[in-house]
């Protein structure tokens, strides 16, 4: 091989790793959970609520808050990212009581999908969610 194969193929190389960097970087920024994420729901009356949750990521942990009850945000508790799988809770009073609920998903893109565990020992109740990311949050 002459001196100008070997540049050619050296900067062939030198393209191809360029690229397969370049779609590792933007998968890493895809798999960020920070932004603003909302889903829908139907309440046992049938009236549709729109939750809106906001996530702050910082390596495996989250923080944000969750909108809920009279449309009042609450801090999220104990948040974790690993391998896409996110899992935080949110404790709420009423009436000097404190209830507990418990999120956990995947996250894949701009969604995220799992369950929501609400209650305590035999009264937990499961509910599917699946959030997506507010369209202006998009990178």
């Amino acid at each position: 091989m002459n001196t100008r194969s070997i540049r050619l193929i050296a900067g062939l190389a030198l393209a191809v790793a360029m690229l397969g960097l370049n779609s590792m970087l933007r998968a890493e920024e895809k798999a960020s959970a920070t932004g603003t994420w909302t889903w829908k729901f139907t309440m046992q009356d049938g009236t549709e609520r729109t939750t809106t949750l906001k996530l702050k990521q910082d390596g495996e942990k989250l923080t944000g808050t969750v909108s809920g009850w009279n449309n009042t945000e609450t801090e999220i508790q104990d948040g974790k990212i690993k391998d896409g799988n996110i899992t935080f809770k949110v404790v709420r009073k009423f009436n000097d009581r404190e209830f507990t609920t418990e999120y956990a998903g995947k996250l894949e893109g701009d969604t995220i999908k799992g369950k929501i565990t609400m209650g305590s020992g035999d009264n937990k109740r499961e509910r599917d969610w699946e959030a997506k990311r507010a369209k202006e949050e998009k990178k």
